[in-house]
């Protein structure tokens, strides 16, 4: 199930550009280049170099935070997903995101910033022990390597398709400039850097959206069309999908609802530390609980951006993604700046789309750079070092580990479906971290022990389940997407049940050290007080929280009926 993004794009897909749009690419590049060099200024101290310092501004973690996620499976693959399954697109955003970003900023991120940790994996070395700690950390620096390569590879497909360049050159050109610029300044040139892409994926999908709009005859000429190609279904959130029910997506309310909605996204946005180092780099407790707050209300309504092409594709292209074309799902973007952006515009689309997988290589790249350095380098080979050499050591593990991606965007590409493969690895290593993440934050009896032992329980459970129960024909699932959602499942109940039970036979952690790890408790990082300026009612993270929940479930009324 899912596009298959792996397929190489319509060969007929070459864009028209010209000596225009390839001077706003090379003035685009030179800008990147240029926050590079203008971030390095600023970096002094191995805090600086990885977590920006702790001195951003709330508006500026909180639209890197939202960039970080717009890689390049987000613009294509939902624009593909689209295509094919219609507004049914829309549950990635509002149930598959929304609530998580909400309860990430409102519940976890005091935990996280008032323990002043650097990463992920370290808040584990705090609430559990050092096992729990190592295991954690090479677990993430493995899947950032992994999933930094699957947003180089993607980048590859659309550049050879849309101007020629073979796919290594378009692996290696834009992994060199990704290095450039987060080995110059660190986390605050990659941050600044996704602000200005944030921008840049806008002013390319704007356009497009517009256009593609206005092609077949606005909203109505949209809609009377899909459901007179494709059923009434097509062009609903929620139609089809009683339990029993057929419907194109292959899954009901109840698997939408528990396994997007709670397990894989809150696996996702509460534990991806690409994600959390955003907020962690900003300059105070409130600003970093705003920053995924912010970010949740324009990420309300990017869906439209990606989700409104793909349904414009699916008009013109009548039979796109099935045999009677030449055209895939994942063609749908590309197919429409060919068909629709004047010379310029197109510069800025590709812009924008190079932006993107830029954005999402970045962001794995420079988290992954921080929990090599600090969580495994720093606490078990070198420990003890003056601060310089952990900034030293910290620009060239990135430089390797931008090695590292190259390499694994060649593995991505041995993969069917790019969309499938990245959820596989979110049930293998962000599902685990998160069940030892919710236990451990809520249940004070969890043990010291219990950590290592749950997350080694909860990923072997759903490397298992893939691997063996699922490719083997052991258990029928339908499909990828169907046997990622159930590894997700087991990799949280192993999880859980074994945290449980190591827990009955081990020591808890002293009550005295749990203060600010668990819920209920509070360290004085916690009790920081607002500066002057963030206790305005406007800045309250409750008000942005609900805010953004009863607007996310205000948008889905008219599409429910």
């Amino acid at each position: 199930m899912g596009p298959d993004l792996a397929a190489p794009l319509a060969a007929e897909l070459r864009l028209p550009t010209n000596w225009l749009d390839y001077t706003i690419l090379a003035i685009y590049f030179v800008v990147v280049l240029g926050i590079g060099f203008a971030a390095r200024r600023s970096v002094k101290t191995s805090l600086d170099f990885f977590l920006s310092g702790r001195s951003l501004p709330a508006w500026v973690t909180g639209l890197a935070f939202v960039a970080a996620n717009l890689g390049a499976t987000e613009i294509l693959g939902m624009a593909a997903n689209s295509a094919q399954y219609g507004v049914y697109t829309v549950h990635w955003y509002w149930i598959g995101a929304i609530p998580a970003m909400v309860f990430l900023g409102l519940v976890m991120m005091p935990f996280y910033y008032g323990s002043k940790v650097r990463s992920v994996p370290e808040f584990l070395l705090l609430r559990f022990d050092r096992g729990a700690h190592l295991l954690s950390s090479v677990l993430f620096a493995f899947a950032a390597v992994l999933i930094a390569g699957v947003n180089l590879y993607a980048l590859a497909i659309v550049v050879e398709a849309l101007l020629g360049w073979p796919e290594w050159v378009s692996i290696v050109v834009a992994g060199a400039f990704v290095l450039a610029y987060i080995t110059l300044g660190g986390l605050s040139s990659a941050i600044y850097n996704e602000v200005l892409q944030f921008f840049v994926i806008l002013a390319a999908l704007i356009p497009l959206t517009v256009l593609g709009l206005k092609k077949v005859g606005g909203w109505d000429g949209l809609t009377d069309s899909l459901t007179a190609s494709h059923g009434g279904d097509f062009t609903t959130a929620w139609g089809g999908t009683g339990i029993g029910s057929d419907n194109p997506l292959g899954a009901n309310w109840l698997t939408i609802v528990l396994g997007l909605g709670f397990v894989l996204s809150f696996g996702y946005w509460t534990t991806n530390f690409a994600e959390v180092q955003r907020a962690l780099s900003a300059k105070n407790l409130s600003a970093a609980q705003r920053t995924p707050l912010i970010a949740a209300f324009p990420k309300i309504f990017i869906v439209f951006l990606v989700m409104i092409p793909g349904l414009v594709a699916a008009v013109l292209v009548p039979k796109i993604g099935t045999a009677g074309s030449d055209l895939q799902y994942n063609d749908a973007i590309p197919y429409l700046m060919e068909d629709l952006l004047p010379n310029g515009v197109l510069g800025i689309a590709v812009t924008g789309l190079l932006a993107a997988f830029m954005a999402g290589m970045a962001a794995n790249i420079s988290s992954f750079n921080t929990v090599f350095t600090n969580d495994i380098w720093g606490k078990y080979v070198k420990r003890d070092e003056e601060d310089a050499y952990y900034v030293r050591f910290g620009r060239l593990i990135t430089a390797i580990g931008v090695l590292a991606s190259i390499g694994t965007a060649f593995l991505a590409s041995s993969f069917s479906n790019i969309m499938s493969y990245l959820q596989t690895l979110f049930s293998f290593f962000n599902v685990p971290m998160f069940v030892v993440f919710i236990v451990g934050m809520f249940w004070k009896r969890a043990s010291m022990k219990s950590g290592f032992w749950g997350l080694l329980a909860g990923t072997t459970a759903a490397m298992v389940n893939y691997f063996v129960l699922y490719k083997q024909d052991i258990i029928g699932i339908p499909s990828d997407q169907g046997a990622n959602f159930v590894s997700a499942i087991a990799g949280f109940v192993a999880g859980a049940v074994v945290m449980f039970a190591v827990s009955l036979f081990t020591a808890p952690k002293p009550e005295e050290e749990l203060r600010g790890l668990v819920y209920g408790t509070s360290s004085p990082g916690m009790e920081e007080p607002a500066d002057s300026g963030d206790d305005a009612w406007y800045r309250k993270p409750a008000l942005l929280g609900w805010g953004a929940v009863v607007l996310a479930a205000a948008c889905y009324i008219p599409f429910s009926f």
